[in-house]
């Protein structure tokens, strides 16, 4: 894979509560024309980054991490909440000033919003010059060369087909440790209050082959820890093209437990993870898997959304509160130390009161080790938009959800406290936030762990005795006389 010359993606990641990432630069640049991708939202818009910077420098383009440099300006966005549209139309606009002063500069739009927002950002605010869909970041090359003449360049035709497995992403921003490998693009499953379905298409999933080897080139090149993507990674089914007509099509069936399997045995130093789980797909077969590898970390994201059965009926969830908690204690059977995290929506149409107390009472229930909590914002061509009214004010929207921080605050705390006495294998992810006398990691449940830095290095797995904690980091000592998994 040929060296990227410089970074320059800005990350606003939700599931990485808004940690901005590093660039890092060579010190020469032979490129003519130098590119800036800012990414908002999931992790799935970092890996579409990658894919991008990768396009981009096959076509001769290279990356800066000054905006003000570039020639070259992608705006990665997200349209799951309102106030990432806030955020990236402020940008937008910013942006637009820059141009005033280097004409030549041109800005675009790629991602989830660039489908939804096309028409408004091109001809209604003259915002941008390109909006590119995530289904067509391999016509950027050609939408360039068409802007660069003057004309407003459009392409969001999603795919049935598009997968970009034959494309080796460029790890923006990396700390070398850590990767995102995706696995599957679109969604199937239509939650009335996700935009996903219409921004990305249908699900389709990615060539195991190729996500195979992308995982070994990585665990090759040092990484140790990679985290399989996919709206539903659950679904995830690949069946090789050449059997797709025979008989045989089911023993050559890739399910994602079998995927899972395979990427674990690349190297019992290679740690698997996945994100995002839906809880009607994911199956007993996964949470055997997760059992017999070590290195499959013991933490899933289950989304929930809802407490109340009533309103997981109107959200399109397909499951009832007595259904999710069958599948919660049925986790929690097989993997009794696994992480569990959620997502939680408070104030979606017509919720009441009562519905809200059964949220809560899920909360205290299952005691999530982390939740992403947000108030429910209509979004535009959605289920909910067409169907219901959004009639819960936003103060009621705005107290429900501080209830309910609240309310995981003390569980997250419960939680960490539960770990102090115990030893964690950790991998080393980099330095402390607050210091460079301490290093950071997190341990298989996806708890980070904060320990002195002696002579460990990145990439390295250690174990730490947990000594104490807050309500969001484990602090301990390294075991004295324990054997150190080195990263090579």
């Amino acid at each position: 894979m040929d060296t990227l010359l410089t970074t320059s993606t800005k990350i606003h990641d939700e599931n990485r509560q808004g940690e901005a990432f590093a660039p890092f630069a060579l010190d020469t640049n032979p490129y003519k024309k130098l590119f800036y991708i800012e990414s908002y939202g999931c992790a799935m818009n970092f890996a579409d980054s990658e894919v991008v910077a990768s396009i981009l420098q096959n076509n001769g383009f290279g990356a800066t991490k000054n905006y003000e440099q570039a020639d070259l300006i992608f705006v990665n966005t997200c349209s799951i909440r309102e106030k990432a549209e806030a955020t990236v139309r402020k940008r937008l606009t910013e942006f637009r000033r820059l141009k005033k002063t280097n004409p030549g500069m041109l800005v675009g739009v790629l991602g989830c919003m660039a489908e939804r927002l096309k028409a408004k950002f091109i001809e209604e605010e003259k915002l941008v010059d390109m909006v590119v869909g995530p289904d067509a970041y391999r016509t950027l090359p050609g939408l360039i060369a068409e802007a660069e003449t003057g004309q407003k360049a459009v392409n969001v035709l999603l795919s049935r087909d598009e997968t970009y497995a034959d494309i080796a992403p460029i790890r923006l921003n990396s700390n070398g440790v850590n990767a995102f490998v995706s696995i599957m693009r679109g969604c199937n499953n239509m939650c009335s209050f996700c935009v996903v379905p219409f921004t990305r298409g249908r699900e389709r999933s990615r060539d195991a082959d190729s996500i195979i080897n992308e995982c070994t080139v990585l665990f090759n090149d040092g990484y140790r820890e990679v985290t399989l993507l996919g709206q539903n990674v659950d679904s995830y089914h690949w069946v090789a093209a050449a059997l797709a007509s025979t008989n045989n099509t089911y023993e050559a069936a890739v399910t994602f437990a079998q995927l899972m399997e395979k990427v674990a045995l690349i190297s019992p130093l290679l740690r698997v993870r996945f994100s995002t789980s839906h809880p009607k797909d994911i199956t007993d077969e996964v949470l055997f898997t997760m059992q017999r590898y070590d290195n499959i970390c013991n933490y899933i994201h289950l989304p929930v959304q809802s407490g109340s059965s009533r309103v997981l009926q109107l959200m399109n969830r397909t499951y009832t509160r007595e259904w999710y908690i069958a599948k919660f204690n049925r986790i929690r059977e097989l993997l009794p130390d696994a992480g569990i995290s959620t997502d939680m929506i408070t104030g979606f149409c017509t919720e009441t009161e009562e519905d809200h107390q059964e949220s809560l009472s899920l909360m205290a229930y299952c005691k999530y080790d982390l939740a992403y909590m947000y108030f429910y914002s209509e979004r535009p061509g959605t289920l909910a938009a067409r169907r219901f009214k959004d009639d819960v004010p936003e103060e009621v929207k705005k107290r429900r959800l501080q209830e309910m921080v609240d309310l995981h605050r003390n569980n997250t705390l419960q939680s960490m406290q539960r770990d102090v006495g115990k030893t964690f294998k950790v991998l080393i992810e980099g330095f402390s936030k607050k210091t460079d006398n301490d290093l950071q990691g997190r341990n298989g449940q996806n708890k980070v762990v904060v320990f002195p830095r002696g002579n460990f290095k990145k990439g390295e797995y250690v174990f730490i005795h947990i000594t104490s904690c807050t309500a969001g980091t484990l602090i301990g000592e390294p075991v004295a006389n324990e054997t150190i998994l080195l990263a090579g």
